[in-house]
């Protein structure tokens, strides 16, 4: 970890050095510079600024971890009433990539009630250990005893690298064991890369997207990362089983809660975009919000749904729910249309896995243009309509 030390002696003029500053992150306090949090350690004041104005200096790492003495890693089995969620597939077939490198085991980590015989499908999916806890407080998730439960099968098995899916329970849990177990965790990570000595290399976009971050925890275990549904491919289900299941107990006293549940009240049915085959995404190319109709007869003759970007969601035109991206949603549909979409680079990662992308914008410099694999540039109030009458026609043939 790096700081820069400013020696108040050796600047002649406060002000001159501080409009070296590309951040604006230094300021005059009480006759003195100070280094504020917008300091991004460009370093510029260390090579503009009067000579030893400004140091930098690179503080010592803390103690080494022992590596070996952590081994395998393991998937959060994210589950509602025992029903796995797809997620959980995708990051233990992630696991698998990851411990071929390292040759290390792959466990799964399922908690909950009356899951034992369910946790026996996790098998099919090469998992070597599925570490199974069963008891009556984990029939619904609270965060404290989930935590403990999470905190007791770390502290005992000791896995080296932590995968939980950045799912509303997931998003929840991981935080909170992190704290527990004093490591690091990045939160929707994109891809993740195994080093043959064990640290893994979480990379995310970062700054808006702008940038992708290149994220390791070298001296701390275990490496926590969450990652997004439909980011990873999951493996195919195989007949055979393979591991074992390993049944746990924790002490009752751990398993309690300061939060009482009430009730529980069951939401109907949705359609969600990520489980959409087909999806048509309204960009702001679309000019008016009654203009969605026409991409939702599109969708509909496609037997898909209707999604769109960041802008029209703002807007108010489509709930949030609808939006891809970043701040979104990942959808990885086997057809995406994309309509009057600049492809934003937020918009692009939650969408660039999609079998086949097809692209309307009149711009040929669009940027969506180098993520899709079919463009049409033209005016979309062009092109929609003689789609969708093109459609209609072989449907009446």
């Amino acid at each position: 970890m790096a700081k820069l030390i400013v020696h108040q002696d050796k600047i002649p003029d406060p002000q001159k050095l501080i409009a070296l500053c590309p951040f604006g992150a230094m300021e005059e306090q009480d006759g003195k510079v100070v280094i504020g949090s917008g300091c991004r350690m460009c370093r510029m004041c260390v090579k503009k600024g009067p000579q030893g104005a400004v140091e930098y200096i690179e503080e010592e790492e803390g103690p080494k971890i022992d590596k070996s003495a952590w081994k395998g890693i393991v998937v959060y089995v994210d589950h509602v009433d025992g029903d796995i969620h797809p997620v959980t597939y995708e990051l233990i077939g992630k696991a698998r990539e990851l411990a071929g490198v390292t040759k290390e085991p792959v466990y799964a980590l399922f908690m909950g009630q009356g899951i034992s015989e369910k946790s026996r499908e996790l098998l099919h999916y090469g998992t070597d250990q599925v570490y199974v806890y069963d008891e009556p407080e984990l029939a619904r998730f609270q965060i404290e005893p989930y935590t403990a439960v999470f905190e007791d099968f770390i502290r005992k098995v000791r896995p080296s690298t932590v995968l939980v899916g950045a799912t509303t329970v997931g998003r929840q849990l991981a935080p909170r064991v992190a704290a527990r177990m004093k490591t690091g965790l990045t939160a929707d990570c994109t891809v993740l890369e195994m080093n043959a000595d064990t640290d893994l290399s979480q990379i995310r976009p970062a700054f808006g997207g702008n940038i992708m971050a290149h994220i390791k925890t070298p001296n701390h275990r275990p490496q926590m990362a969450t990652v997004r549904y439909k980011v990873m491919n999951a493996p195919e289900r195989m007949e055979e089983v393979s591991g074992e299941i390993v049944p746990c107990k924790i002490s009752r006293e751990k398993l309690g809660s300061h939060v009482e549940v009430l009730d529980i009240v069951r939401k109907e049915k949705e359609k969600f975009i990520e489980n959409a085959d087909v999806l048509v995404v309204a960009g702001r190319g679309v000019k008016k919000a009654e203009d969605l109709d026409m991409l939702r007869e599109l969708a509909g003759l496609l037997g898909g749904q209707l999604a769109c970007t960041r802008p029209l969601a703002e807007a108010g035109w489509l709930d949030a729910k609808y939006q891809i991206g970043l701040s979104g949603r990942t959808v990885r549909p086997k057809l995406m249309i994309t309509v009057g979409v600049s492809g934003a680079i937020q918009f692009v990662a939650g969408m660039n896995h999609a079998d086949h992308i097809f692209a309307v914008n009149k711009d040929p410099k669009a940027p969506v243009f180098k993520t899709a694999h079919y463009c049409l540039v033209g005016d979309l109030y062009e092109i929609i309509p003689r789609l969708i009458e093109k459609l209609k026609g072989k449907r009446g043939a």
